[in-house]
């Protein structure tokens, strides 16, 4: 059903009686002039009806198209807007009363179809709403040729939060696992009740407090699509998630229930959850593209209601820029779509209750609508100023698909980054790589050389030695090439540098000498990523060796490969426990995350410095040779209450070569009561000790460090 609004809105102020057909049930609902409110933009509902509000420049026409079922293929009603009456400006808005929460609808709009010129209205096209806060069903099967896309829901976005708040951890404190919705809990041997859910992440939370981290990442929770826009089963899945279709709107395809907008409730319940647990709830963000793809991408959101507004265009605007690697780019700095940025954030910490963002490909945010990159960036100085998001963390990856590289000169001092250079000069030290112990020592200490020069401090790098974005830890010591076959693109596709190593032979094996080097080099890379200062990241099942089977781009395997295995917890129980007990012990001892930059110096008359360095014989390091061995010292941060349990010096011996080697405790520190707490090369359980109980080192000072192994030694600091 059509409705004239010219009649709808003559008959509100008086000037025909309400008889016009069509319109006549609205009317005895609503009998009253509604002042068309232009903001906020999307679907609100209010005073009986919902406003809806969407923005175009260059449309000369604009309709919502109203749906009774998630199924339907044709609108029930379509409401026209006036331009006369309800456009304000650039903002489309229009009341429609008898309509609420559950609505579910579309937009479509006229305006010039000028592919060559940028602009891509389609009357025909259903248009899915920027601001959407929820999405229900998939795409249709276009049988006609035309696509219908999922539709959008009216949502009520009331909540009983049960009085929570934000956590306001501190990034210091902060221990992130990256994890994805679905296949955390997919697998049959989950043993939960609403598998690859919100509601699955709940059921999960008594482990992920076992294992101590304090926060999860989430991959892309934002609506994206699992078939193309024609109703059919890709060739490929879009299991990661990074192509999005809405940015406000939960990913539907995570939710237990099925009626439309339940997702929003679910992923509520689990925030609330995971509050209640202390563990925060980070999301990937994915600001830098969308689904509707390039000039070839089919039209549905952006394109069809302001093409050469939303995305970088190029050669006159017939074609996209890409920075992405997906066909087209987010035009990040132009005023409308940080507008929408800003917004959509806001809307996840205050409808959400999120803590904080990691932003994929962040350095797209840093460039003009020319793709030039900017010294200051107004959609990133706007992000990282923004009041609403104060209490929040703001974590970028600080490079694009383009060649922009920007670890540790991305954005303000409210910015943190992903640490590709930690990633790789780890990998590459414990790979037995030479000349690295320069590189290695600045990695532990903190990342002063990219951080520092801009005030920064050491929790402004994330640390990770593994993400969704490559191989898992298993396979980075069981592959030394990717094995990318499955994803059908010929082994094209991921990353040709790894820094990775099979030590032996390529995949599996029985062979013990091969499996024992490549448990002691999981737990040396662990132990590094919990004793290096910064906030350290652990990709989900890297604590029980999950393995993807070499594939490092495991972006469409929505399966047993990405999926994690929760039979491994028994099978690699011991490595469980190291993981954990390195968690629980960087979560008690702040010797090993603080917040200032090394500096050398004593932190006390007569004591040892914060940090010095040493090589294996307990003499100063060779920077400038090959060696392979060093020996870092940190003296216990002192204890601000006296009451409180002491904190320990740290000695941490590091030997990545092959063969073993003696190492000698320094002579300024063997006077004291060194303790065992971490050796890598020994079996479970004498590889940690969590009651930081070890057996006392040799009087001598003189241990002897097996090929590829850590040794930490502790020592309890009781004057404080």
């Amino acid at each position: 059903m059509s409705i004239d609004v010219n009649q709808w809105y003559a008959c509100q102020v008086g000037m025909v009686p309400a008889f016009t057909t069509g319109i006549s049930s609205l009317m005895e609902q609503q009998t009253v002039l509604r002042f068309a409110h232009p903001l906020p933009y999307g679907a609100i509902s209010h005073d009986g009806g919902v406003q809806f509000v969407v923005f175009s420049r260059r449309a000369t026409g604009m309709r919502v198209l109203l749906y009774n079922k998630v199924n339907d293929r044709e609108p029930d009603q379509i409401i026209d807007f006036d331009p006369d009456l309800n456009r304000w400006g650039d903002i489309w808005s229009i009341f429609v009363p008898g309509v609420g929460p559950g609505q579910l609808y579309h937009f479509q709009a006229d305006g010039p179809h000028e592919p060559e010129k940028g602009n891509r209205f389609d009357p025909q096209a259903r248009l899915i709403d920027p601001y959407a806060k929820a999405l229900a069903g998939e795409f249709l099967p276009a049988t006609d040729g035309l696509i219908r896309p999922p539709k959008c829901v009216v949502i009520d976005d009331e909540f009983d939060w049960q009085g929570d708040r934000h956590l306001r951890r501190s990034l210091p404190e902060t221990i992130i696992y990256e994890t994805h919705v679905r296949g955390f809990t997919k697998s049959r041997n989950s043993e939960v009740e609403h598998p690859g859910t919100y509601k699955a992440i709940i059921e999960k939370i008594p482990y992920l407090q076992s294992l101590g981290v304090t926060a999860i990442e989430l991959m892309p929770v934002h609506e994206f699509s699992s078939i193309d826009c024609f109703g059919n089963k890709p060739e490929r899945s879009n299991y990661w998630g990074y192509d999005p279709l809405v940015f406000f709107a939960p990913h539907r395809g995570y939710a237990a229930g099925g009626e439309p907008g339940c997702q929003v409730r679910e992923f509520k319940e689990m925030v609330r959850a995971l509050h209640q647990a202390g563990i925060e709830v980070i999301l990937d963000v994915v600001f830098n593209h969308t689904a509707e793809g390039n000039e070839w991408g089919p039209t549905l959101s952006l394109k069809g209601l302001e093409n050469r507004v939303y995305y970088m265009l190029e050669n006159g605007g017939r074609s996209y820029r890409n920075y992405t690697g997906c066909g087209n780019t987010l035009n990040g700095n132009h005023p409308i779509v940080r507008e929408l940025i800003f917004h959509c954030l806001r809307h996840w910490v205050h409808n959400y209750h999120v803590d904080g963002f990691r932003f994929d490909l962040a350095s797209i945010l840093s460039r003009d609508r020319n793709g030039e990159l900017l010294p200051n960036p107004p959609v990133v100085e706007s992000i990282g100023e923004d009041p609403l998001l104060a209490d929040t963390k703001i974590i970028a990856e600080a490079w694009d698909a383009a060649g922009a590289y920007q670890v540790g000169t991305f954005g303000s001092l409210r910015w943190a980054e992903w640490n590709g250079r930690y990633r790789d000069d780890v990998r590459r030290f414990w790979r037995g790589d030479g000349h690295l112990l320069g590189a290695m020592a600045t990695r532990l200490a903190g990342s002063s050389d990219l951080y520092e020069p801009s005030g920064r401090r050491p929790y402004h790098s994330i640390n990770f030695i593994t993400s969704h974005d490559g191989f898992t830890l298993n396979d980075l010591v069981s592959y030394s090439d990717k094995h990318n076959e499955a994803n059908g693109e010929g082994n094209r596709d991921g990353d040709n540098n790894n820094y990775s190593y099979n030590y032996g032979l390529e995949g599996p094996t029985r062979r013990a000498s091969i499996e024992s080097v490549r448990l002691r080099q999981i737990k040396n890379m662990l132990a590094t990523l919990y004793l290096s200062q910064g906030v350290p990241m652990m990709l989900m099942g890297d604590e029980c060796r999950r393995t993807q089977a070499g594939n490092n781009n495991a972006y469409c395997q929505d399966n047993a490969m990405s999926w994690f295995n929760w039979t491994l917890m028994e099978k690699n129980e011991g490595l469980w426990r190291f993981c954990r007990s390195m968690i629980h012990f960087r979560r008690a001892e702040p010797t090993v995350r603080q917040t200032n930059f090394l500096r050398g110096l004593p932190l006390k008359p007569g004591g040892l410095a914060d940090v010095s360095w040493y090589g294996a014989c307990g003499g100063p390091v060779n920077w400038n040779g090959d060696d392979r061995s060093l020996t870092c010292i940190l003296a216990a941060v002192q204890r601000q209450d006296p009451l409180a349990p002491p904190n320990h010096h740290v000695l941490t011996m590091l030997h990545n070569g092959v063969d073993p080697r003696a190492f000698v405790i320094p002579i300024q520190a063997r006077h004291l009561p060194w303790r065992m707490f971490v050796n890598t090369a020994a079996e479970s359980p004498d590889d940690i000790y969590p009651g930081l109980d070890g057996p006392s080192a040799p009087a001598d000072g003189r241990l002897i460090l097996e090929g590829r192994t850590c040794v930490v030694l502790l020592a309890a600091d009781e004057k404080g």
